[in-house]
């Protein structure tokens, strides 16, 4: 198997110029579109100029997390919105970087080392174990324009011309349907507008990063109106690798094409058409042993305390690819002023590839010293393909007293994958100071290790509606809601080790067939206590699919895991709409928890006599007991003068789940009955954001500087206790918890530059995340053979960039 020559080390030293080409290329791609639109359309009058007095208040957010648009202040339920500013000002171009903070109740991190796949926690609730398996579900649904994203891969591919990221926080089991139960990413992006607005950027920064974005909303023909939108981004590995001819740790490049095309033939109807294309390659991170273990280390891979620069020796490394692309078409009826009908239908593929030799340091390990011919570099590989197609309906109505929203959705997916992990280094001496690459013609040899299929069918119904009885000044609103959902698996695992699988004298392949209906309500009553004090109890409940493990001898279903919550709220405005402070309280329930223990590989003789290997499997399973959730959110945002505003969000998050044994057998068919601490992962107890915007008028344009400072607590990447002793229930090696850890990021801009009479304005600004280099190990793990070790943050990434907006 070749392996492809992706390093771009060669990018660093040529980053201005590769981003001066880029700019000249967007410029010649949209000088003929704008020189039309020119002649088509006379420049516009200036804006006059607001007074200064009214530009105090905040400004309204619009959501539309309720299948309407609403105003955030008076949506009774948590939501926390990072706008199209927000996002330039973090210089978050993926979801990958929502890591770094910015909700504090919202987890994304990736899949161990792998950028390839994200996992999303909101309350602590979505990702236990593995999600990336075709029969396994994440418990956080993402949405684009009211497409559901089925998989965790395909969701780091970079961001086209974002409108808001609102991040529902609790189940959402009533409007958004399948696995919401901690919540939902609900991504809007803005629409053509039928008027002509261009927008093209170019930047470049350290770590050979570039990046250019053009996008160009035309002018309305007739009755349609369309958007064009393009992105490229790209950042050499933060990690050198130094084995000449492979690709750097921690690298991307992005790029996506978009385009939508709306039809408004009539005022009630119209017909929003968007098709998007994207490439995503990106390496895995590096992980560091941070202490030593039993076994003993090669020479060549010291332990690394601190975060690096340079990976201590080189491996055989190449990209992971994702591409997507995808269709959507919305049709809107406006049957009268009061009813509109909804229709959204989507087809989606994906294909990811996994090259995962992150963890070389890890499997560098020896008993006995002598590392003369020892194997390392375990490469872990994969092969992903998914698609997937959906429907949903819906009926909105909106009367003086009753709005309500009805539907039905309908989705399938197919899934099919692959795994294999073998290793590509060898030592060559016996201090392990030298280091042999081991021919890639072996690699031909290794078989599958695993594959599966699957094809998943959801079918649900909805309904939610809010009632404002004509009492009190109608300051109350009575919100009833219920989703009935079915799930269908079906599918195979059909290759273990190379091979049918076989299991006890049967050779086949282990099937699933295995179906799950379910019933979500939701009841909220909202007060109007002023104005500006919105007051609501809201009690919802949600549910992860069920499905199979992947990784199981056996591939038996397990059943979907349930959350039920009970939250109580305000969304307050004061200070002349100076200042708002939002304030959630939750409780609740989490039952049938998905969790994963290895299981010894047992297999019986024809005459049913056990044949013991030191093999394991993993195995899932639903936890008896019941979990505890509990929580406090808070945001406030103050704009004491027009030229500033400050904001802080804060969320305690608390997640108990019971202590579980682990009910598969182990070595020679043994059940240990002990329950084990879990811990919940991916969620710290504690975490925040700070923002300071400042914007002040420079001649004729304006200086704009923001900051933001983000915290938390730490948490746990893994939910067991490394060391157990199951006879004594004493610990003998704890699971390690990641660090607490500070990290600002930062951008200063000169804004609304004028370049002429046609109305264009520039901005240029420079931008910095982790601006202080601030270090720690978000990812921890413990082995008593290898030591602790795992990821450290990001390093100081900057860039410079120019805007022009027409």
């Amino acid at each position: 198997m070749p392996i492809e020559n992706a390093t771009h080390r060669g990018a660093r030293p040529h980053a201005l110029r590769t981003a001066s080409a880029l700019a000249l290329c967007l410029a010649g791609a949209a000088l003929p579109v704008l020189a039309h639109a020119a002649a088509a359309e006379p420049a516009p009058e200036p804006a006059p100029v607001a007074d200064p007095t009214l530009t105090s208040t905040l400004d309204q957010i619009v959501v539309t997390a309720q299948k309407r648009k609403t105003d955030l202040q008076k949506t009774p339920i948590a939501i926390s919105v990072l706008n199209a500013q927000a996002l330039a000002d973090r210089h978050i171009q993926s979801l990958v970087d929502l890591q770094s903070g910015g909700v504090p109740s919202l987890r994304v991190a990736p899949f161990y080392s792998r950028n390839s796949a994200l996992i999303m926690n909101i309350r602590g609730i979505g990702v236990l174990s593995d999600s990336n398996q075709p029969a396994r579900d994440q418990g956080v649904g993402v949405y684009v324009d009211g497409v559901y994203l089925g998989r965790a891969q395909g969701l780091g591919t970079a961001l086209y011309d974002i409108e808001n990221i609102e991040v529902l926080k609790g189940p959402q089991g009533t409007l958004f349907g399948r696995n919401t139960e901690g919540g939902a990413i609900n991504i809007v992006t803005k629409k053509p507008s039928g008027e002509f607005h261009a927008n093209a950027l170019v930047g470049a920064g350290n770590y050979g990063s570039y990046k250019g974005e053009l996008h160009v909303d035309l002018p309305k023909w007739g009755n349609l109106a369309a958007k064009i939108d393009g992105v490229v981004s790209h950042r050499d590995g933060l990690v050198k690798n130094p084995l000449a001819g492979q690709t750097d740790f921690n690298f991307y490049t992005k790029r996506g094409l978009r385009g939508e095309v709306l039809w408004t033939p009539t005022p009630d109807f119209s017909a929003d058409y968007a098709y998007d294309t994207s490439y995503d390659a990106s390496s895995p991170l590096y992980a560091q042993t941070v202490s030593a273990g039993t076994l003993k280390r090669p020479v060549a891979y010291p332990l690394e305390p601190n975060r690096v620069g340079v990976a201590a020796v080189g491996v055989t490394q190449q990209p992971s690819v994702g591409k997507t692309h995808g269709h959507r078409l919305l049709l809107e009826w406006h049957l009268d002023p009061h009813l509109q009908v909804k229709s959204i239908a989507s087809y989606r593929e994906l294909t990811q590839s996994q090259y995962d030799n992150g963890s070389a340091t890890t499997s560098a390990i020896s008993a006995t010293g002598n590392f003369t011919g020892a194997k390392f570099s375990r490469y872990s590989l994969a092969q992903f393909r998914q698609n997937q197609a959906s429907e949903e309906l819906q009926l909105l109505g909106d009367y003086d007293r009753v709005k309500f929203v009805a539907g039905a959705m309908w989705y399938q997916e197919k899934v099919q994958d692959n795994a294999q992990a073998f290793y590509t280094m060898a030592f060559s001496d016996a201090a392990g100071s030298a280091t042999t690459v081991i021919p890639y013609v072996t690699y031909d040899g290794i078989t599958i290790d695993r594959a599966s299929h699957v094809t998943t069918t959801s079918v649900g119904v909805f309904g939610q509606g809010t009632y404002t009885p004509d009492l009190a000044g109608d300051i109350f609103h009575l919100t009833l809601g219920a989703r009935w959902t079915h799930d269908k698996k079906e599918g195979s695992l059909f290759t273990v080790n190379g091979a049918t699988p076989s299991v006890n004298g049967v050779t086949a392949p282990r099937l699933l067939d295995a179906s799950w209906s379910r019933v979500d309500p939701m009841i909220n009553l909202a007060i109007d206590a002023s104005e500006d004090v919105h007051l609501y109890g809201k009690w919802s409940t949600g549910y992860k699919s069920g499905g199979a493990n992947s990784r199981s001898l056996t591939y038996a279903p397990f059943n979907p895991e349930t959350v039920s919550m009970f939250e109580l709220g305000a969304k307050t405005e004061f200070w002349d709409k100076r200042a708002r402070f939002n304030v959630a309280a939750y409780t609740g329930t989490y039952k049938n928890i998905q969790l994963d223990f290895s299981a010894n590989y047992l297999q019986y003789d024809a005459q049913g006599n056990l044949l013991n290997t030191t093999r394991t499997t993993t195995e899932t399973h639903n936890a008896p007991g019941t979990g505890r959730l509990k929580g406090i959110e808070a945001d406030f945002t103050v704009k004491p003068i027009p030229q500033l505003t400050l904001g802080a969000s804060y969320a305690y998050t608390s997640v108990k789940i019971p202590n579980t044994s682990n009910p598969f057998p182990q070595a020679n068919g043994v059940i240990i009955t002990t329950p084990i601490p879990i811990y919940q992962v991916y969620t710290p107890k504690h975490a925040a954001s700070g923002t300071v915007d400042v914007t002040l008028p420079v001649a004729d344009a304006e200086l704009r500087l923001h900051l933001d400072a983000n915290y938390d607590s730490g948490f746990y990447a893994n939910y067991v206790d490394p060391g157990f002793n199951t006879a004594t229930g004493a610990v003998t090696l704890a699971q390690p918890k990641g660090d607490a850890s500070v990290t600002f990021n930062g951008r200063i801009g000169l804004a609304d530059i004028a370049l002429g009479a046609n109305g264009a304005k520039m901005q240029v600004s420079v931008w910095g995340r982790n601006i202080f280099n601030e270090q720690h190990m978000f990812y921890k793990a413990a082995s008593a053979l290898v030591g602790t070790y795992g990821f450290f943050n990001e390093a100081r990434t900057w860039g410079v960039e120019a805007q022009v907006r027409f």
